[in-house]
């Protein structure tokens, strides 16, 4: 049976925890939904993992359309997620429907997910659910804000702290589904998790709260450089690299 935003929330009652991981094509997306994976985001993470791009800001709606439909076809029961990139959200609220929308109708995916919560960003929440279109948080760490806040830990003062804190739960006030922690602190990433009704999804937050989500290839340990929050389960990039080696000299030898 298919993951609906409706059961992440079941799940947060029950206690039971959610298991997330990010895809960027047909052929990921359809191991992680084979092995059980509960949400897959198609986070513009893409843009550095599959496009060779520094940040997160080039991705373009275009570019995030063509690879969610590509995940979308790979995947059968995992609730599948697609970040609105940079700017394709945050000038108007009709700029938002727009992109929105064309995920929902092009894709196949059943969200979307958006970056922080000032009062702009859950005005334009409080729209998208309006019309029907499930949107995914995002507080801590918002790396479209790359250039105003960097990659370093957020919430480490009362001050930050209080902002994040009040940033979800606007965000639950504008009817998002679920809200993604980053790098923030355990201590503020519980409060948050402990005083809201549906679900948080950690990326270097610690262990409270109710769901994880790493980039994929950072689990996988494929990427030149890992967050300080990623420990790579396996270290395919020497993997892959030996074996296409070991196929390079066999095939030289011949």
């Amino acid at each position: 049976m298919a993951v609906t935003t409706t059961q992440l929330i079941q799940w947060k009652q029950e206690k039971r925890p959610i298991v997330a991981l990010t895809a960027w094509d047909y052929c990921f997306a359809q191991l992680l939904d084979e092995a059980g994976v509960d949400l897959i985001l198609v986070g513009d993470s893409l843009g550095m993992v599959a496009l060779g791009y520094e940040t997160t800001l080039p991705v373009t709606l275009e570019q995030m359309l063509h690879h969610t439909a590509a995940v979308c076809r790979g995947v059968k029961r995992a609730l599948v997620v697609c970040d609105l990139p940079f700017l394709s959200y945050q000038q108007n609220i009709s700029h938002a429907i727009n992109s929105a929308g064309r995920v929902l109708k092009e894709t196949g995916a059943q969200a979307v997910k958006v970056e922080g919560g000032n009062p702009i960003v859950a005005q334009i929440v409080s729209q998208l659910t309006t019309f029907g279109i499930p949107v995914m948080g995002h507080v801590g760490l918002t790396p479209q804000s790359v250039h105003k806040i960097g990659y370093k830990q957020q919430g480490n003062n009362p001050q930050d702290a209080e902002k994040i804190f009040n940033e979800a739960i606007a965000l639950v006030q504008a009817g998002v589904f679920a809200i993604i922690l980053e790098h923030i602190p355990s201590e503020l990433a519980k409060k948050i998790t402990e005083r809201i009704p549906i679900p948080t999804i950690g990326i270097g937050a610690g262990n409270f709260c109710d769901g994880q989500v790493l980039v994929t290839a950072d689990l996988l340990g494929l990427t030149e450089k890992q967050p300080p929050f990623a420990n790579p389960y396996v270290n395919l990039r020497q993997i892959i690299t030996q074996t296409v080696q070991t196929y390079a000299s066999q095939i030289r030898e011949l």
